[in-house]
């Protein structure tokens, strides 16, 4: 890697770590056809994206001691669109489970919603206005183990109900566990109960969107298309999660 001054989003020797092998065997599969590796570092280019997504800064505004804005995209949307980003995010998300002494898969998930404004350029068909969060953009669906990790990620128009983005994040859960050979139960709220039911863990998932408002990416959704939106919020996780496995912090 170039020598240049650290900017607090940047990998560590011991982070980067954690998902070079990731990295580097996507790397192998995805050799030039003359066997050239590029001219780019990986982890400079992991270093970007992390600090677009802690920044909120625009592709243009890039700093020029990091990879430039098309670089940076080019891996941005290619770890996008083959699951790349996910791969890593599994990673991590099971050794955080493992480091708190929990079972790799969880046994309870927590599902909510959220309304995010849309900038300006981001297209009007994926978009909507939420008129009980007063909100004209995008909902943002999270399902969470206990512990607040991300299982799944669903980006839909803010003027979709919450049961319809409910249930596509109960598809994504279901999908997973039968992936892994997991048995999944959805467990109902009692329908001879009337009224407002507190319901045990939800602040997990409150806690998380919390966390993930930090990265400045995400204060709205700036991403032309859903699958970026949720590619943020992966990354945005592996962030989080790259930190507590090394326990270490980068100011707020």
């Amino acid at each position: 890697m170039s020598e240049r001054k650290p900017y607090p989003s940047d990998l560590s020797d011991e982070q980067w770590s954690l998902i070079e092998p990731v990295i580097t065997a996507w790397k192998d599969r995805h050799r030039s056809v003359s066997g050239h590796q590029g001219t780019y570092d990986m982890r400079e280019i992991v270093n970007a994206i992390l600090y677009q997504g802690r920044t909120g800064c625009q592709w243009a505004y890039l700093p020029h001691d990091l990879p430039q804005k098309s670089a940076t995209y080019y891996y941005f949307a290619a770890w996008r669109d083959d699951g790349t980003d996910q791969v890593i995010h599994e990673l991590l998300r099971c050794q955080v489970r493992e480091r708190a002494r929990r079972l790799e898969d969880p046994t309870l998930v927590v599902l909510d919603t959220q309304s995010v404004h849309a900038a300006v350029g981001v297209p009007a068909a994926t978009t909507g206005y939420d008129p009980a969060e007063r909100v004209t953009g995008r909902k943002r669906g999270l399902a969470v183990d206990v512990l607040g990790l991300v299982i799944a990620v669903v980006i839909l128009a803010a003027n979709t109900h919450d049961n319809t983005a409910g249930i596509v994040l109960l598809d994504q859960v279901v999908e997973h566990g039968a992936a892994l050979g997991i048995d999944v139960e959805i467990v109902g709220r009692d329908p001879g109960y009337r009224g407002f039911l507190p319901q045990p863990k939800r602040w997990r998932v409150e806690q998380t969107y919390g966390i993930l408002i930090l990265h400045r990416r995400l204060v709205r959704d700036y991403e032309h298309r859903t699958a970026s939106s949720a590619s943020r919020v992966y990354w945005a996780m592996s962030h989080v999660m790259i930190r507590r496995l090394t326990g270490t912090n980068t100011s707020t």
